[in-house]
Order: structure tokens, then C-alpha cells, then sequence
């Protein structure tokens, strides 16, 4: 071999190919992993957000050509006797039933982690059974139980010497929105037994076998100890409840769709009708309502983050 001849052994690059780069991986997961699910919720969540604030200052009927109208739709809508009668019954739902949802569901967990009955596993089934039922079942079933010739509220007041004859609980607007409460409660507390219940079982044991070496009975341990150490969980579980009564309306839509004469109308199944029913018809007013329902939300929101700080606590 001439010393003119160059043997040239094959370049090995510093670094591998880039796919076994052990930074490239790592990006090439995280896009895997977070492009998809952010971009369903641009999707379908942020795009449309936007795209009502837009159809907001339309005057549309979804059908025809549109006319911007600017903020014509929010001067009529803070003008509309029938938003704030809604914005009032949802007041009322959003006191009430996340009050009582907790209430009873933080009793019947307290119950269920605190004492040894062997109908333990059974009562928990038997408590999320409502979640399992969907809302039409749910609003069917207390609509039979209000009804006025064969339902069962009136039959158990008969027993005890309250003849109300053939009374429609759900027909008089008396009683029309007070009837709803019950239903919403019995459909949303199984969730909630079930998810303090397992909040308390991760607490330790010797903390209850302290405060009982003190003397403290079982309503004292309630709201000296478990109550605190569950309150991270019972600050979301409020959040989640507010909301739900805020923009639900599906099971006021079968029970009453908002009668009689507008006294069970929320502002769901008021934006509901406004954009779907026949007399209305006018998706941009529709979205104006529902702008307005977004900005109550947003300060609900940041009302509970001042009044029911997330405090952490130690054990």
C-alpha cells in the first residue's frame, strides 16, 4: 500500500441518530402527550368559547344571514325581567343543594367509616345507586312521586292524617321549585358519600384514638378532626356542586321545563330555549345570556377561592 493511500475508517458521529437521543424522546412524548388532549380541548372547548362571544353580538337565528348588533344583545338581556327571575332560581338551587349534598353526604360517610356494620359494602352500592341512574330516570321517578292521583308523597302524608286529595306538587308554583331540590340532592349525594368516605379512611386511626383517650365523643371528632382534614376535598366537591347547579337544567327540562309559569326556569333552560325553541329562535341572544352565565361563574369561582381558602393540613 502506497503511503499516498488514505485508509478511511467510517465517521462515527458525537452524538446518535436523533431518535435515540434520549432529549429528542423525551420530546417526542410529551408531544404525544399533550398535543391530542389540548388540542380536542382547543377543539372543542376554547373555540367554541370564543366563537360565542362573537355570535353574542350577532342578531341570528342560525338559518339565516346574521346582523351585528354589537352589545345590544347584553342591554336587552340585563333589561329581561325573565334572566333575572332565572338568575334568581339559580341563586336559590346553588344555595340549597350543594348545602345539603354535603351535609348529608359528609354524615353518611362519617357513618360508614366510623361504624362497624356489616351492611358496610351493601349501604355504599346502595347509596351511589342514583349516580348510576341517568337524569331522565331520575326526574321521571320524582315526578311520579309528586304526582297528584298516584304519587307516593301524597300517599305517606295521607298515613299520617295530611290529606292533600289530588295536589301536584310539581303543578302549583308554590312548590314547584322547593319539589326540585329533593330530586337534585338524592341524584348527587351517592357521588359524594363515596368520595368522602374513602377522604376519611386515608386519616390516620391514632388521631381518633387520641381524641377518644380525651374524651371526645363522636361529634366532637366530626368537627375537630375529620371535618378539617377533609376540607381540601369538600372545597372541590362545593366547586363541582356550584357549577353543576349553575349550568345544569336537564333535570328542571323533564320535571317542569321551567313551569309552572316560569317559576322552576333557570338560566340554562332559559339560553336553552331562547336558541332551540320555536319561539325564539335567536342564537345570539342565546349566547349573550350565556356570556352572562360565564361571568357569574368566573366570580362564583373566585369568591369560594377568598371565603374557602385550600388550606393543607399535616398529620
Amino acid at each position: 500500500m502506497s503511503e499516498s493511500t488514505v485508509v478511511r475508517k467510517p465517521q462515527t458521529s458525537r452524538r446518535r441518530m436523533r431518535l435515540d437521543n434520549a432529549n429528542t424522546q423525551k420530546y417526542i412524548f410529551l408531544a404525544l402527550a399533550i398535543i391530542p388532549p389540548f388540542g380536542g380541548y382547543l377543539l372543542f372547548t376554547l373555540f367554541p368559547n370564543i366563537l360565542s362571544v362573537y355570535y353574542s353580538m350577532l342578531d341570528w337565528d342560525g338559518l339565516t344571514d346574521s346582523t351585528f348588533v354589537g352589545f345590544s344583545n347584553f342591554i336587552t338581556a340585563f333589561q329581561d325581567q325573565y334572566v333575572w327571575r332565572a338568575l334568581t332560581h339559580n341563586l336559590i338551587f346553588m344555595v340549597t343543594v350543594p348545602l345539603f349534598v354535603v351535609l348529608i353526604s359528609l354524615l353518611l360517610a362519617y357513618l360508614i367509616t366510623h361504624k362497624s356494620y356489616r351492611e358496610n359494602g351493601f349501604l355504599k352500592v346502595l347509596f351511589f345507586f342514583p349516580n348510576v341512574l341517568s337524569t331522565v330516570v331520575v326526574a321521571l321517578l320524582f315526578a311520579f312521586v309528586y304526582d297528584g292521583t298516584y304519587g307516593l308523597l301524597n300517599a305517606m302524608l295521607k298515613l299520617v292524617g295530611i290529606d292533600m286529595g289530588n295536589f301536584y306538587w310539581l303543578g302549583s308554583d308554590k312548590t314547584a321549585l322547593a319539589a326540585i331540590i329533593p330530586a337534585w340532592v338524592w341524584g348527587g349525594v351517592g357521588l359524594y358519600v363515596i368520595i368522602f368516605a374513602n377522604a376519611m379512611l386515608a386519616i390516620p386511626k391514632s388521631l381518633y384514638e387520641a381524641a377518644i383517650l380525651e374524651g371526645a365523643g363522636h361529634m366532637t371528632r366530626l368537627f375537630r378532626i375529620t371535618i378539617p382534614l377533609v376540607s381540601p376535598i369538600i372545597r372541590v366537591s362545593a366547586l363541582f356542586l356550584v357549577v353543576g347547579t349553575m349550568k345544569g337544567f336537564e333535570i328542571i327540562l323533564i320535571m317542569t321545563n321551567g313551569g309552572p309559569y316560569g317559576a322552576t326556569d333557570v338560566i340554562g333552560l332559559y339560553m336553552f330555549n331562547l336558541a332551540f325553541g320555536e319561539e325564539y329562535r335567536n342564537f345570539g341572544y342565546a349566547s349573550a345570556v350565556g356570556m352572562i352565565l360565564f361571568v357569574i361563574l368566573v366570580t362564583a369561582k373566585l369568591l369560594m377561592d377568598k371565603f374557602l381558602p385550600n388550606r393543607g393540613y399535616e398529620y
